[in-house]
C-alpha cells in the first residue's frame, strides 16, 4: 500500500456529487432488479476490498491492481442473474482504500468510489443491453465484452478529465497523452475479468475464481517485493551518485549523462531488459572511484605530471573494489574497469557492456566542457568514434551511438551545451581519454 496524496480541496463538491448519483443509480437498480445474489456478492466484495489494498505502485506513480478484472468479473456474473447494481455496489468498494484513512486524504474514497461507481453502472448497462440482443456464441459474444470495456474505460476518462477541469481549471497536456496508456493498461484486465466471470457462471461455482484470482495475487506479491528490491537497488545507486556530486558536480553529471548514451546504445543493439539494466548500474558508477581521487587532480586544467596520471587512474581499481562488495553491483564491477575496455577484435566472446560505457564515456568526454578543454563539436566526435572504431572502439558500438542520435536529432558539444562546469577552459585537441593529456615526461 503506498501513501495516499492530500484530496483537492476543490474536488469535495464533484466527489459528492459522484457519490450521490452513484447512490441513486444503485438504489433505483435494486428497487427494479431486487436484492443480488448473497454468494457472489460476499466473493466479489471481499476480493475486491483485499485487492484494492495490495495494489502495487511502479515507478512514476502508476498503480497497478486487480481490482478492475474483480470489477469486470462481477458485470459478467451479476448480468446473468439480470442484476446490474450488484456490479455497481462491488465497484463502489474499490472506493474502500485503507491509506485514505486520513484526515487530508479521506476525499478519495466518494471520489473514487462514485467514478467507479459510475464507470460500472455504463459498463454492466452496456454488457447487459447488448448481451440481450446478440447470440452468446463466438464471436458475437465478444461484441458485449468490447462494448462493456470501451463503456467503463470512456466514463472513467469523463470523470477524471471532469476533475482536472474542476480543480486546475484545464485538463494538463500530459493526462492527454497518458490516457491511451491508461487504456492499454486496463482492457487486458477487464479481459480477464470477463473470463474469470464466464467461468464461474459455467461452472456454477465460486471456487473457479478463486483458484484463478489467488495465483493472480500470489504473483502480485512476488511482482512488489521484485519492485521494493529494485527501489532498494535504485537508493543505493542514488546514494553512491551523491557522494559523487558532493564531491565533484560534474563528474556525477558526466556519469548521468554516459548512462544515457549506454542506454541508446543497448537500444540499437537490441538488448533484453534485464541486461540494459545492469548496463544502466554499470554506466553511473563507472567513474565511482573518483571519490578517492583529489580534485586538484580531476580539474586540473594543464597536463597531468606521470606520477598524477598514475594517481588518477588508481580510481579505476578502486571503483571495481567497491562495487564487488555490493552484491547487486558485483556483477558490473569488472565492467567499468578501463582495462576491460580496450576493444579486441579477436576475443568475439568479450561482454559488450564494457565497450558500450567505452564509447559513452568517450562521446560525452570530447562534447563536453572539461577543466583542460572546452567541448568539441558533434561532427568532431563522431569523426573521432568512426576512425578508431575496430582500435579503440568497438566499430558496432560507435555507429550504434551515431545512429541513435542522429535518429533523435539531438545535437550535443561546442554549440550546445547548457552551462558548462568550466567555462574558461582553453581549446584543445581531441583528447577524448577523458583524463586530460599526459604531460611530458621530460619537465
Amino acid at each position: 500500500m503506498t501513501n495516499a496524496p492530500p484530496f483537492p480541496s476543490r474536488l469535495w463538491y464533484f466527489s459528492g456529487a459522484l457519490l450521490f448519483l452513484t447512490c441513486i443509480a444503485a438504489a433505483l437498480l435494486l428497487v427494479r432488479e431486487g436484492r443480488p445474489e448473497l454468494t457472489p456478492l460476499i466473493l466479489f466484495a471481499s476480493l475486491i476490498v483485499f485487492a484494492r489494498n495490495r495494489d502495487v505502485a511502479l515507478p512514476g506513480g502508476v498503480k497497478v491492481t486487480a481490482t478492475t478484472m474483480i470489477v469486470m468479473a462481477s458485470i459478467v456474473v451479476f448480468a446473468n442473474y439480470h442484476s446490474v447494481a450488484g456490479a455497481v455496489l462491488i465497484a463502489v468498494l474499490n472506493g474502500l482504500y485503507f491509506a485514505h484513512f486520513s484526515r487530508t486524504s479521506w476525499g478519495w474514497m466518494p471520489f473514487n468510489a462514485g467514478m467507479l461507481g459510475l464507470a460500472a453502472l455504463g459498463a454492466g448497462l452496456t454488457y447487459s443491453g447488448l448481451r440481450g440482443v446478440l447470440p452468446d456464441t463466438f464471436p458475437s459474444a465478444l461484441v458485449p465484452l468490447v462494448g462493456a470495456g470501451a463503456a467503463y474505460v470512456l466514463i472513467s476518462w469523463a470523470i477524471l478529465l471532469g476533475s482536472f477541469e474542476v480543480e486546475l481549471g484545464g485538463i494538463p497536456r500530459e493526462v492527454l497523452i497518458a490516457l491511451p496508456r491508461s487504456a492499454a493498461e486496463v482492457l487486458p484486465f477487464a479481459a480477464l475479468g470477463f473470463i474469470l466471470g464466464r467461468m464461474y457462471i459455467s461452472m456454477h461455482s465460486a471456487w473457479v475464481v478463486l483458484l484463478l484470482v489467488v495465483p493472480i495475487l500470489i504473483a502480485r506479491e512476488l511482482f512488489a517485493s521484485y519492485l521494493e528490491v529494485t527501489q532498494s537497488h535504485e537508493h543505493a545507486i542514488s546514494m553512491l551518485i551523491r557522494m559523487l556530486e558532493a564531491k565533484d558536480h560534474y563528474t556525477a553529471g558526466h556519469a548521468g549523462r554516459v548512462a544515457e548514451y549506454a542506454h541508446y546504445i543497448g537500444e540499437e543493439l537490441g538488448l533484453m531488459p534485464g541486461r540494459m539494466e545492469r548496463l544502466r548500474f554499470a554506466a553511473l558508477m563507472h567513474d565511482i572511484g573518483k571519490l578517492v581521487v583529489p580534485n586538484h587532480l580531476l580539474n586540473k586544467p594543464g597536463r597531468l605530471t606521470a606520477e598524477e596520471f598514475a594517481q588518477v587512474r588508481i580510481h579505476e581499481k578502486v571503483g571495481v573494489q567497491m562495487l564487488s562488495h555490493i552484491d547487486f553491483l558485483r556483477p558490473i564491477a569488472l565492467a567499468t574497469h578501463g582495462d576491460s575496455m580496450i576493444f579486441d577484435p579477436d576475443d568475439p566472446a568479450h561482454p559488450i557492456e564494457p565497450y558500450i560505457i567505452m564509447v559513452a564515456d568517450a562521446f560525452d568526454a570530447m562534447t563536453s566542457t572539461r577543466a583542460y578543454r572546452k567541448a568539441l563539436p558533434q561532427e568532431v566526435a563522431f569523426a573521432e568514434l568512426r576512425d578508431k572504431s575496430g582500435t579503440q572502439f568497438h566499430p558496432a558500438c560507435a555507429q550504434a551511438l551515431i545512429n541513435a542520435i542522429e535518429k533523435r536529432n539531438e545535437h550535443h558539444g561546442a554549440g550546445f551545451e547548457v552551462q558548462p562546469e568550466f567555462e574558461a577552459a582553453p581549446d584543445g585537441s581531441v583528447g577524448s581519454a577523458g583524463l586530460g593529456d599526459l604531460e611530458a615526461t621530460s619537465n
